[in-house]
């Protein structure tokens, strides 16, 4: 396919370089390059498409790198990565070794800074205008938000920090009526106050423009003047929250009219104040199956362009359809059972829940931290809350969930979806920090379930079996697909093999399928191993040790950071009973885990069945030891 204009630019400067008449042509080859190449490798698409004409309008009138643009989340960065020479590498974004689809320092001079999650654009940008205000250096710092950032609390702590920062700080609203799906909340009310305004709001604009050329009033008289114009403003309509923080706000104007846009962001350039340019946008802009069903366009798998459908059509349950579908059964016997999102009921499996039982679902917006604090009250007037969330999302909540969760030993259960490697959404979205950083917190329990039924057995033994805090994690996707010979007890753990091998395979979670072709394979190589699933994570069941000691040669596999992670305190475990084999642990090391496939991040690792029977096969080789007969476990 041909990009004749796309083509030229290998920078913002060239964006600059064509003339008005061609800005429309360029805006429909960028949002074809965008549609064909996230139909081919996966991506997030609507947002994309919605923010085309503002990305433009930013790079013709800011000079990037000079001027520093902060996308928040980094949903809607793919055109900023056409327009700043990433044109011929763009075939491999999320792509294993292929450019980020995220913003990331060290990817681009035009990435000034990193995002995944939400709501931080705003004090990044004011740090980073307060710093070139400091350094003695020019340019602006410019904050891109959307409206569906605004319902997480850092967003406003951030706004109400930036009426005060350096005049170089510009924000930019990306107003589309939608974070993932529809926005909910008091703030996506007022901004639809907002939108519904424009006669106020245009003869605002005109006031404005009226005091900015006023050549003949000092300084003085010219701030009473604007002072008086705000008590008229007070007046006749309330100011908007914004200014009400200290900030020029400027706008609402049609996102999708570029030459328009560049006026508001020129005047915001002018204005000598900290200013909030209020953008309107279409998700999906462009493609007809995304505007119709932005949500469902917001991030998808490789599709056909034509149809809109899928090319490789989901064959199994999910993981998260099978809590979704537990979660609805459970609250049709329970009805203290309510479930809580964080703007992800699509997402964490919850839609069908959200239509039966309305009145007992709570999606709260961008806002993890309220999630869990919310969930604590309602635990502890007798409900019994579900906190479906992302594992990497989670991470923001930790402090709640130490302070007003487990140290008040309240009954609130985190269904924690996309735990471990999530693929292509890359370092900021792997799901690799939360086992370690739940081990650190007294009274929580934790499950790992390896399939479908496990997981509807655990969040049973969650609602009806333990009084206190739960977590039950799963990954992203289908349930792995498990050896016929596979007998699970759903027990807290499961042995697979015999109790008389040498060598033991401990793991939990998706690794389980892993570690069972793992030990086949040896198995057909004349090694005798087993493998030992744990189940319940934390805390592990003592007869999990107790077995364990029978081995010569245990090898600890797990899909999540070593340090602090179960593999280390198994070890520590058996060490304090005198555990006198080989002990290794197998898992993320200090690093963060870049993009690409699940399949491939896994083989990167050593994590998949190849790589787990290879560390066995190095570790036997050093360690050949046997235990007599009668040391063995008598199974």
């Amino acid at each position: 396919m041909d990009y004749p204009l796309l083509d030229q630019i290998k920078g913002p400067e060239d964006v600059k370089r064509l003339h008005t008449d061609e800005i429309p042509a360029l805006c429909a080859e960028l949002r074809q390059k965008v549609i064909q190449t996230v139909s081919s490798n996966g991506g997030h698409l609507a947002s994309n498409l919605g923010a085309v004409e503002l990305t433009v309008a930013l790079h013709r009138v800011f000079s990037s790198p000079k001027d520093q643009i902060v996308w928040d989340v980094g949903h809607q960065s793919y055109v900023h990565k056409l327009l700043t020479g990433r044109m011929h590498e763009f075939a491999s974004i999320r792509q294993l070794n292929g450019i980020s689809g995220f913003p990331q320092i060290g990817e681009s001079v035009h990435d000034p800074y990193g995002a995944g999650h939400s709501s931080t654009s705003i004090s990044a940008a004011a740090g980073l205008a307060a710093a070139k205000r400091m350094r003695g250096e020019d340019g602006f710092a410019i904050a891109v938000v959307g409206d569906g950032a605004l319902t997480g609390g850092l967003a406003f702590e951030g706004i109400n920090n930036a009426g005060r920062a350096p005049e170089n700080l510009i924000i930019v609203l990306n107003d589309n009526k939608m974070s993932i799906s529809k926005n909910v909340g008091a703030i996506a009310r007022y901004l639809m106050v907002i939108r519904s305004k424009p006669i106020y709001f245009k003869i605002k604009d005109i006031a404005e423009v009226i005091l900015a050329h006023l050549p003949f009033f000092g300084k003085k008289i010219r701030t009473a003047l604007v002072l008086s114009k705000n008590a008229v403003k007070n007046y006749l309509y309330h100011s908007t929250i914004f200014e009400e923080m200290g900030l020029i706000y400027l706008g609402p104007v049609d996102g999708h009219d570029t030459e328009a846009v560049e006026r508001l962001l020129n005047r915001a350039k002018k204005v000598g104040r900290p200013a909030l340019v209020h953008v309107l946008t279409v998700k999906g802009k462009g493609y007809p199956f995304a505007e119709q069903n932005p949500g469902a366009y917001h991030g998808v798998s490789r599709f056909h362009v034509e149809t809109g459908t899928a090319l490789v059509p989901v064959s199994h349950e999910t993981f998260s359809a099978v809590f979704g579908r537990t979660l609805c059964l459970a609250a049709s016997n329970n009805p203290n059972i309510c479930a809580i999102t964080a703007a992800m009921t699509s997402g964490t499996g919850l839609t069908d829940f959200s239509k039966q039982y309305k009145d007992r679902f709570f999606d709260v917006g961008i806002a993890e931290e309220h999630a869990v604090v919310f969930s604590a009250g309602l635990a502890a007037n007798g409900m019994l809350p579900v906190f479906a969330v992302y594992s990497t999302f989670l991470q923001r909540a930790y402090d709640q969930i130490v302070h007003d969760v487990a140290l008040q030993n309240l009954k609130v259960i985190f269904a924690i979806d996309r735990a471990g490697l999530v693929g292509e959404d890359g370092q900021t979205h792997q799901g690799i920090l939360d086992v370690a950083f739940l081990n650190t917190i007294p009274k929580m329990t934790v499950y790992s379930p390896s399939t479908a039924d496990e997981l509807s057995n655990d969040l049973l033994a969650a609602f009806y079996e333990i009084d206190g805090p739960v977590a039950v994690r799963y990954p992203k996707g289908t349930t792995p697909a498990l050896p016929k010979d596979y007998c699970p007890t759903y027990r807290h753990y499961d042995l697979y093999g015999s109790g008389q091998a040498d060598i033991l395979i401990v793991t939990y979670g998706r690794l389980f399928a892993e570690a069972v072709r793992a030990a086949n394979r040896l198995r057909a190589e004349g090694l005798s191993v087993s493998v030992l699933k744990l189940n319940r994570i934390k805390p592990i069941d003592e007869v999990c040790f107790e077995t364990a000691m029978f081995f010569s040669q245990i090898y600890f596999v797990e899909e999540g950071m070593r340090s602090g992670g179960v593999g280390e305190l198994f070890c520590a475990r058996m060490a304090e009973r005198g555990f006198a084999g080989q002990f290794t642990v197998a898992a993320i090391e200090d690093r963060f885990v870049q993009h690409g496939s699940v399949k491939e991040l896994l083989a990167l690792l050593q994590l998949d069945a190849k790589g787990i029977a290879e560390r066995v096969r190095r570790g036997n080789s050093k360690y050949p030891h046997r235990l007599h007969a009668e040391e063995r476990l008598p199974i």
